[in-house]
């Protein structure tokens, strides 16, 4: 290392002439990028790792498998020992805020981890690596509320050190202030044998131990000695088992990275194909939600609403802000999956909130070597044997608050299963809020129908003392060398309009719509309805709850008593779907117009058999409604009975 590059590191953050300090928030993407560049940066000829001796064949066999994720569990050593066979009677002791004897300790391989990235850099480049903690049974974790770490994007590490520092208090357990001096005695004894150290240790242990390593150092004449260095008695190692790694349940890798697994796995492409990764923090929540608007696609299909950039830029807006209130720079997921929730719905947000938890390199490949997997939970882990343990993490993080927040969840395979075969077949009706959305979605398309009813006979005059219905400025532009004014003259509809055909899927496949019937008003602000939908069996929502999705419909307003269209003989001289309900409604409307909705206007043969019945088609163009509106209007909800009604509402879920 030249004396040029020697310059580079900070006064700040060096002890004496050969070690370096990183200090680092455990858990963060970011810094992790941060320890790679510095590693690029600097010439290192010995990494001092803050992890027990114990533990290093089994980390770095397991970093060699990354991006492959797994956990290294240190069992607790067993306290019944034969000193202790007397069985005597003790005198009772209170309760200490030491945790129990069966908690485990463990390192999570994590490629976001500093500490592991550090690990695998220098594996990489062939440098030496020196575990210099102290090794202790049971481990207490010393963590506490630190900013976010994006922060060190834009700020150098040490003056990022330098801004937490008047916040770092001294530890309050005797055991880790014992790990401090011994990895300062670690630290002092290894200058012996290289010249440049690097230590990447947690920012809320590098001023401690650089005060142990000054004590150290200064001797009994030096300056007066801290809290932590009040006793410069080196401490002993305990007697500990040995770590044992394990293979992590996929589904369960949230509680093992410090960033999203989605995110994780990101880093690990953009490390693999050589991609810049500085923003992948903010960069990939938006690949996110890209990624979880393809899977909500591909699983709703055509009930799928439309998700424009519009709505993603408001769903970052809404996270950004989220983020700035619970004073983050980066959110977190319940910040995300609340603002998808909030934004575009419950089948929005689940897709992010199982998007956020894939690992796209969690399966082991050929080379790798087979281990027992673990189950984990919140500070706990089923083991392979099925017996539950405590678990304390030796590189913490930041403290973790878990919130709750309320999704329907998609029902499994087996309970689609079970419903459908417990359907009654010989009793089904609707969802109430469903009908009234549906039957004022009708009340609007025959106000449309009648306002271009009129505009077809609509006429223009020259102004005298009224505008009339407005003013015609084709007509008044085309007579402008009259200097003359004229107006639009709309006169009243004539005829009545009864009914109504919707054409959602036009060409329609007979084969994507085999559900076909007639269904009558249960009041008299409901219409006659006939229609053809998807199979609604083959998708159960809940016990007496299936989803099926319009093609075309027909409706008849105020209801009439009709024979089903479907059965109909004076109508099997129809060939499609839509030939049949435009019939329907031609055979059945008491008007002369007819209102029909589609996305392109009737065709030619459409027209000559409403001619045939004496009917006139209006058309009413299908783009002339929001695309939301008219998924969320295809989705009818089927109930096997009207009893069903009374708990629909906790197995329905919004679009």
């Amino acid at each position: 290392m030249t004396s040029h590059d020697d310059n580079k590191i900070p006064e700040l953050l060096k002890i004496g002439q050969k070690i370096s300090l990183l200090p680092i928030i455990h858990g963060s993407g970011q810094f992790a990028v941060t320890v790679r560049r510095w590693m690029l940066e600097h010439s290192f000829d010995c990494i001092a790792v803050p992890l027990p001796a114990s533990f290093r064949s089994a980390v770095e066999a397991a970093v060699l498998e990354l991006p492959r994720p797994s956990i290294v569990i240190q069992p607790p050593t067993t306290r019944l020992t034969a000193e202790h066979t007397d069985w005597q009677l003790n005198q009772w002791e209170p309760e200490t805020d030491e945790p129990d004897a069966a908690t485990c300790s463990y390192i999570p391989i994590d490629p976001c981890q500093s500490v592991i990235m550090s690990i695998r850099a220098a594996m990489g480049e062939h440098i030496p690596r020196e575990y210099i903690d102290l090794e202790t049974d049971p481990f207490l974790p010393y963590a506490t509320t630190m900013p976010d770490p994006f922060a060190v994007r834009h700020v150098a590490p040490e003056k990022f050190a330098a801004a937490v520092l008047p916040t770092i208090v001294p530890p309050a357990d005797q055991q880790t202030r014992q790990r401090m001096v011994h990895m300062a005695w670690r630290l002092h004894q290894l200058e012996n044998q290289y010249k440049q150290i690097l230590l990447v240790t947690s920012v809320l242990h590098w001023p401690w131990i650089r005060d142990a390593y000054s004590q150290l150092v200064s001797g009994p004449d030096g300056q007066p000695k801290s809290e932590v260095t009040a006793s410069l008695e080196l401490p002993d190692d305990d007697d500990v088992q040995e770590p044992v790694r394990y293979a992590v349940k996929n589904r369960t890798l949230m509680f093992l990275f410090g960033e999203l697994p989605y995110i994780t796995g990101l880093y690990e492409r953009a490390r693999s194909e050589l991609e810049e990764d500085d923003d992948l923090q903010i960069d990939g929540v938006k690949e996110l939600l890209i990624a979880a608007r393809e899977a909500y696609r591909r699983d709703l299909g055509n009930r799928a609403r439309r998700i424009t950039p519009l709505h993603l830029s408001k769903c970052l807006q809404y996270i950004r802000n989220l983020s700035l209130i619970h004073r983050r720079m980066t959110p977190d997921l319940i910040t995300i999956v609340t603002a998808a929730k909030q934004i575009l719905g419950d089948q929005f947000a689940l897709h992010v909130a199982e998007l956020a938890n894939d690992y796209r390199y969690s399966e082991a490949e050929e080379e790798h070597t087979a281990l027992e997997e673990v189950t984990l939970g919140i500070d706990q882990a089923r083991l392979p044997d099925g017996e539950i343990v405590s678990l304390v993490n030796r590189l913490p993080g930041p403290p973790m608050t878990w919130c709750t927040l309320e999704l329907k969840r998609r029902p499994s395979k087996s309970e689609k299963d079970q419903w459908k075969y417990r359907w009654n077949p010989y009793s089904q009706c609707s969802y109430p809020p469903e009908d009234d959305r549906i039957e004022n979605f009708r009340t609007r398309v025959f106000e449309r129908a009648r306002s271009i009813m009129g505009n077809d006979l609509a006429k223009t005059e020259k102004f005298t003392t009224s505008v009339k219905d407005g003013i015609d400025i084709r007509d008044t532009l085309r007579h402008w060398y009259e200097k003359q004014i004229y107006v639009k003259v709309v006169p009243p509809s004539r005829g009545t309009l009864d009914a109504c055909v919707m054409l959602f899927d036009s060409p329609s496949d007979p084969r994507d719509y085999p559900w076909r019937t007639t269904w009558f008003a249960e009041h008299k602000d409901e219409s006659t309805l006939s229609f053809y939908a998807t199979n609604y069996e083959e998708e159960m929502v809940g016990p007496g709850i299936g989803l099926s999705v319009y093609g075309g419909a027909l409706f008849l307003y105020p209801p009439v008593v009709i024979q089903d269209i479907w059965t109909d003989a004076r109508l099997d001289y129809t060939e499609t779907l839509e030939e049949r309900l435009v019939a329907a409604a031609c055979i059945h409307s008491r008007g002369k117009q007819i209102a029909i909705l589609s996305a392109l206007p009737p065709g030619n043969g459409f027209r000559k058999m409403a001619r045939r019945y004496r009917k006139h088609l209006v058309h009413v163009p299908l783009n002339s409604f929001s695309d939301e509106q008219v998924q969320q209007l295809r989705t009818v909800h089927v109930l096997n009975g009207s009893e069903v009604r009374s708990y629909a509402e906790e197995f329905i879920r919004k679009v």
